[in-house]
Parts: structure tokens; C-alpha cells; sequence
């Protein structure tokens, strides 16, 4: 059993077992939060804190009776009640500086932490144990073994480990681990607008569709150069699974895609029409935005369906965000256009790239 700190006047009195379970629980949920906080000055587990475990506001710090009967809660339970450990945990907050974490429950706190896709937690507490970088490039090792065995889920499970233990190390007012941020990012990749259609993100030839799409997905242009090397067939699939990966829902953006290409073809077929029945000559793009003021159309109706909703007086860029925001990859196939009064964005992919028919972008064409 673990000993009671001895009471001092005026203090209160700790109970161990509380203390040791708090420990255990958060190691387990991989939670780096909680963990820190355990050590905090205003830490329950301080003796000089004010702070009770006993408390309904910290009942979230302490295991509920099915973790507590858990095999893998009891185990961490009974490290962290270990002669060695305890002592640390016990010296560590009985001292009046910030508070040296025992390091063996930090990496087991990590690896439950990437283990539980809690990126940002597993990034800080690797951090805090100088041993990030190799982490990240334990993963990526690891990604590439699978890329040459042929496991392409394995593989990518790996480089977005990896990815997702990236450090910005220019944050403000201390470093942080990087967040995706892929709105700003898409805002980036559609910031110029294109000169022709052709000149779009969607119409890059393969190679470079690929590597831009790594890089945005991936968040870091060092990992998407590694799969430079890869047969072409490869990073295929590697970036069918990386779409699936980073977008769970990636199936309702794709039905929705496929409405807004037929929702454009219309559009298109409508001005078309109109543009033959037209008496007299004239340049055939001022023409056709003038049949579009005539006729009413309001194209920011695609932006809408691909969206899944309509922004009350939304910008293109503001249907950017949101789409980056709930759909990450759909970014990657979407264009600006100019088309009357508004500019929208509209669906666009290469007729020749296999990539829209293998994301369900398109119906497949009959054989």
C-alpha cells in the first residue's frame, strides 16, 4: 500500500490511492493534460493545494468502475505504484518548482496516446522526453517497410503518425505541436486564380496532382517527397487510402460531388441553349454572363451542393473553408470560376486521371 503523506499543520491530508489512480487513468487515456496538471501548484495531489480529489469538480480525473476493473488500468496501477516510481511522484510534489515527470509513465502515457489517435498529446509528451523526432522517424521507418511489403494501410497509418507528430517550433508564447489547419491551407492552394480552367489544382498533371496532394494532406513536403521514388501505382493507392484516412465521412462529400457535376452540367447546357438561340454575334464569354444575369442562375448554388449547405451570402472562399473544414481532400478537385456577377467554386478533375473514379468522385464508365 501506498504510504499517506504525513500531515503537516494547516495542511491537508492526501489520499495516495486517489493520486495514484489519477496517474494511472490519465497515462491510459493517453491524456497529457491531465497528467501535467496532476503536478500543477493547484494540483489535487498537493498537499499545499486547496484542491480536493474527494470533490465532485475532479471526479474527471479519477477511473470509473469499469476502467478500474480493467486489465490494462490495473497494470498501469500497478507501475505507477511501483517503490521507484512512487517515490519520484511523492518527491516531485512535495517540491516547490515545476515538477520533473517520471519519465517511464510519460512514454507509456505517449504510446497510449498515439495508440488512441491523440496526436497532439503523444507530440507533447515525446517533446517533454527530448525523443519526438525519433518517434517521428521510428513511424516513418516504419511506413516505408510497409510501402515495400505492399501493406498500403499500414503504410499510411504510419506516415500520418508521423505527420501528426510534427513540432512548430515558432509558435507563440512556446512551441507547440503542428495542427493540420486546413482551411488556411486550402485557402493557400486556391489563393491565385487561374488564368484558364486548364491552369487549375485539379488539371495538374498526375505526378504533380499527387505530390500536392501529399504535401497538403500530409502537412509536411519532406514526407510527400519520400514517395517521390514509389511506382505510380503505388502512391495511387497510397493516396486513395490517405483520402479515406484523413476524411472517415469522405462517401457524403463524394455523393454530393457527383450531384454538383450534373448540377454544372445543366448550367452549362441552359447557357449553352440560350447562347444558340441568341440573335446576333459577340465575344461568347461576356454573352454568357449576361444569359446568366438574364436567366437568373445563381451558380453559387454548385458551391452549395457540394457544401451540403448554403452560407447566407457566402463568398467562394467561405464554401472553401467549410469544405477544407468537414472534407479536407474534396479541396483538392474543386476550382475557382468567375461566372456572371459571383464567383463560385466548381467541381473539376482530369477526364484521364483514374483518381476521380476510384473516390467515387464519378460514376464508373461502362466497360
Amino acid at each position: 500500500m501506498l504510504r499517506n503523506n504525513a500531515q503537516h499543520a494547516g495542511e491537508k491530508t492526501v489520499n495516495p490511492e486517489l493520486t495514484a489512480k489519477a496517474l494511472a487513468k490519465a497515462v491510459c487515456d493517453g491524456d497529457i493534460v491531465n497528467f501535467r496538471f496532476l503536478f500543477s501548484p493547484f494540483s489535487p495531489a498537493r498537499r499545499d493545494s486547496t484542491e480536493r480529489f474527494e470533490t465532485p469538480k475532479y471526479a474527471y480525473l479519477l477511473p470509473d468502475t469499469e476502467m478500474e476493473h480493467s486489465d490494462t488500468f490495473r497494470a498501469v496501477l500497478q507501475i505507477v505504484r511501483r517503490g521507484d516510481i512512487w517515490a519520484h511522484v511523492e518527491q516531485e510534489l512535495e517540491a516547490k518548482r515545476p515538477a520533473q515527470m517520471p519519465s517511464e509513465l510519460l512514454l507509456m502515457l505517449a504510446d497510449n496516446a498515439v495508440r488512441s489517435e491523440k496526436y497532439t498529446s503523444a507530440a507533447q509528451a515525446y517533446e517533454v522526453l527530448r525523443i519526438r523526432a525519433r518517434m517521428q522517424e521510428e513511424f516513418l521507418n516504419q511506413g516505408e517497410i510497409a510501402l515495400d511489403k505492399g501493406d498500403i494501410p499500414r503504410a499510411v497509418r504510419a506516415y500520418l503518425v508521423a505527420a501528426s507528430l510534427e513540432y512548430d517550433y515558432g509558435a507563440f508564447p512556446e512551441p507547440l505541436p503542428a495542427v493540420p489547419n486546413f482551411q488556411t491551407r486550402a485557402l493557400m492552394l486556391h489563393g491565385d486564380y487561374p488564368a484558364t480552367p486548364e491552369e487549375s489544382l485539379p488539371f495538374q498533371e498526375l505526378p504533380v496532382f499527387l505530390r500536392t496532394g501529399f504535401t497538403y494532406l500530409l502537412l509536411n513536403p519532406s514526407l510527400a517527397a519520400k514517395l517521390e521514388s514509389r511506382p505510380i501505382e503505388t502512391r495511387l493507392d497510397f493516396f486513395e487510402r490517405l483520402v479515406h484516412e484523413r476524411d472517415p465521412r469522405w462517401g457524403e462529400f463524394a455523393t454530393r460531388y457527383q450531384a454538383a457535376c450534373r448540377l454544372t452540367q445543366e448550367f452549362a447546357e441552359r447557357i449553352q441553349r440560350a447562347l444558340q438561340n441568341r440573335a446576333g454575334g459577340g465575344d461568347d464569354d461576356v454573352l454568357e454572363d449576361e444569359i446568366y444575369a438574364q436567366l437568373g442562375e445563381n451558380p453559387m448554388e454548385i458551391a452549395a451542393q457540394l457544401l451540403g449547405r448554403s452560407i447566407p451570402n457566402g463568398e467562394w472562399w467561405q464554401y472553401l473553408k467549410e469544405i477544407a473544414g468537414e472534407h479536407p481532400p474534396g479541396i483538392l478537385f474543386l476550382s475557382r470560376q468567375v461566372i456572371g456577377e459571383h464567383e463560385t467554386l466548381l467541381p473539376r478533375y482530369r477526364a484521364d486521371s483514374p483518381l476521380p473514379i476510384r473516390l467515387g468522385l464519378v460514376e464508373k464508365r461502362a466497360e
